[in-house]
């Protein structure tokens, strides 16, 4: 996918080197020394939702992957968080920051911003754009070409809380090609090692084994049902299991 001639490309922006699938930063990564970057912590300057579906399922995907990967501290996670790749990318109302996205070989704390050249040139491993009426030509169209051809982001989805369209695709050569889906009509991301489907008008994880991956409500639920169940079998068999 070529680069639309009314798309100039920042001449300042950091690119990935290296293998973009591998863990491990570039090793030849330096920053450019002709650009002065803002020394101040950068907030994030993102609009407001489109609406509350949208905020509860960018809260979904956060707390159930962070749930999931507990107790990993080599990734963050975050949603409608602007990502500065570019001293000049600030000045742009052309382009907002992902609505989700991921960053593999992270540390594991809280941001005002995800800033390029302050995180060892890392960018987002998976991003996913909830769609709408507003942003749906921008969706799949600039932001799309710009996580393409800038960020170089392996996999990028998109998903409509509306109207449930949903689309994967992996960065193949340095173009995007779309992901095929298997019978569910769940799309497996191999930047999580999940499968990403939709479930009662919700976009959620899945495992390779076909089990949803829980929210914290859903995984508190179950260790409930999990204790009532032993402390029934427990008094079948005459103990009384408030005195264990």
């Amino acid at each position: 996918m070529s680069i639309s001639q009314d798309f100039e490309l920042p001449q300042d922006v950091i690119f990935p080197t290296g293998d973009l699938y591998s863990d491990e930063p570039p090793l030849d990564f330096e920053l450019p020394r002709d650009v002065i970057f803002p020394t101040k912590d950068l907030e994030s300057n993102e609009p407001p939702l489109e609406s509350d579906s949208h905020l509860r399922q960018i809260i979904l995907l956060l707390q159930c992957l962070e749930l999931w990967w507990g107790n990993r501290n080599d990734f963050y996670a975050s949603g409608n968080l602007t990502v500065y790749y570019s001293s000049r990318q600030p000045k742009s109302e052309d382009f907002r920051s992902p609505d989700f996205f991921v960053v593999k070989n992270a540390e594991r704390h809280p941001r005002k911003s995800w800033v390029v050249w302050q995180e060892d040139g890392k960018y987002p491993n998976i991003i996913i754009e909830l769609i709408s009426d507003a942003s749906v030509s921008i969706d799949k169209g600039l932001k799309k070409q710009i996580y393409q051809d800038i960020f170089r982001t392996p996999e990028y989805f998109w998903f409509d809380p509306n109207n449930l369209e949903f689309a994967g695709f992996i960065l193949v050569g340095g173009t995007y090609q779309p992901l095929e889906s298997n019978n569910q009509g769940w799309l497996w991301s191999q930047q999580l090692s999940l499968y990403l489907g939709i479930h009662e008008n919700k976009l959620r994880y899945f495992t390779n084994e076909g089990l949803i991956i829980l929210t914290p409500e859903e995984f508190a639920e179950q260790e409930k049902q999990k204790s009532e169940r032993l402390a029934a079998k427990l008094r079948e068999l005459g103990i009384d299991p408030d005195t264990i």
